[in-house]
């Protein structure tokens, strides 16, 4: 099977890559490497060291045997990706090539242009390129939990059964985003529903939780690592907590803390992934996949991560909270489903605790670039102040 991955280069696309080598695919790739790009603009760096692409490429090539082809470029041009689908004809393709941060999509007015224009462009561009190279292709888009919000009712898996004044219909679940970053995903899934309903392109729509996590069994040396970031612009929650403990600063959950949300670890996330593909849904489906493990709180989080810390070093985390710069609802009811994954096979690689000790484990053998990059950690994008010209 020919499987192209737009985005490779990223965090979630250079493990996935590994997962798919691993079980025999024939892999192409494509980036522009902006995610570096944006990442060094806010004054941070992957704790985990990542080489050039041309050395990543390399070392992929020399572990598993095969190389990547690899296409540099924007997704969101039409001509380029016009000419990687004529010249790959990929049997699926999977879309992580976005800007994946709310806080940077929050920044101001440059920064939310950027992340609603290259968003929405690059799926656009994906559904008219497999509308008119290759309509069997089963796109696989990755989406956010995020779309949802957090609205006191249980969240389905895409759609729901709504009766009001008399009358019974099934209708995509009401999205309520809550950054710029999120709406493009939602204005995304929109988008991918109705290239569903003209063109029957079949398309699996994954709503993804937060993902931690430095490794997966796969990434067997340093040059094949993937990405980790901590700053408050790209590293998310769990990952963020885990190398404020590490480099001696407080463990920092917004505001009460009592935020609720979705989360899984990197192994599970390609694994999940995986799963999309070889069990791809009807042709002319568009289906929808909650994809995340449990659902927990900030505040569990923190303690979990000061808890691991002090069972691997010995030592104590201070948990401090600092005041939320988002703006979201801080208690709410919480209680999205997940069944089809896990009907189609899924079962989680791990529990908790022992991803966050794994997690603190990696992160002490890079422990001064935990600390060079504690500049970057405290929350300084204000969702309040985002500006304008």
């Amino acid at each position: 099977m020919r499987v192209l991955i737009l985005g490779v280069d990223g965090y979630i696309g250079w493990a996935l890559a590994q997962k798919l080598a691993a079980k025999g695919y024939d892999l192409y790739g494509a980036d522009n490497f902006i995610t570096r790009k944006r990442v060094r603009e806010v004054g941070s760096d992957s704790v985990l060291p990542v080489p050039q692409i041309s050395k990543r490429l390399l070392s992929f090539k020399d572990h598993y045997g095969k190389a990547i082809k690899f296409f540099r470029g924007n997704v969101a041009d039409p001509e380029f990706l016009y000419k990687v689908f004529k010249e790959v004809k990929p049997d699926a393709v999977y879309h992580l090539a976005e800007q994946r941060s709310a806080p940077y999509s929050m920044i101001g007015l440059k920064q939310a242009n950027e992340t609603m224009t290259g968003n929405l462009v690059s799926t656009i561009n994906l559904i008219y390129a497999s509308k008119d190279i290759n309509p069997d292709v089963h796109i696989i888009k990755l989406g956010t939990m995020g779309e949802y919000g957090t609205p006191n009712i249980d969240i389905t898996e895409g759609f729901f059964d709504v009766e009001f004044r008399g009358r019974k219909d099934t209708l995509p679940f009401p999205r309520n985003a809550s950054s710029w970053y999120h709406w493009s995903k939602v204005h995304d899934s929109n988008n991918l529903m109705f290239a569903n309903r003209l063109w029957k392109l079949k398309i699996t729509d994954v709503m993804q939780g937060v993902v931690y996590g430095t490794a997966t069994k796969e990434i067997a040396h340093s040059n094949l690592y993937t990405r980790f970031d901590i700053d408050e612009v790209w590293g998310t929650a769990l990952n963020r907590f885990a190398a404020q403990a590490v480099s001696g600063l407080p463990i920092t959950p917004y505001g009460k803390g009592d935020q609720k949300r979705g989360f899984l670890s990197l192994e599970d996330s390609v694994s999940c992934l995986t799963i999309a593909l070889e069990k791809p849904p009807n042709e002319g489906e568009y289906r929808v996949l909650n994809q995340f493990d449990q659902y927990y709180s900030v505040n569990y989080l923190a303690r979990t991560v000061k808890e691991a810390y002090k069972e691997v070093t010995g030592n104590d985390a201070r948990i401090e909270h600092v005041e939320n710069p988002r703006i979201e609802a801080e208690e709410h009811y919480y209680n999205p489903d997940h069944d089809k994954l896990h009907n189609l096979g899924y079962r989680p690689s791990g529990e908790l605790k022992g991803d966050v000790t794994k997690i603190i484990e990696d992160l002490i053998e890079h422990r001064e670039k935990c600390i060079e990059l504690k500049e970057v950690v405290m929350p300084k994008t204000l969702w309040r102040k985002s500006s304008g010209l």
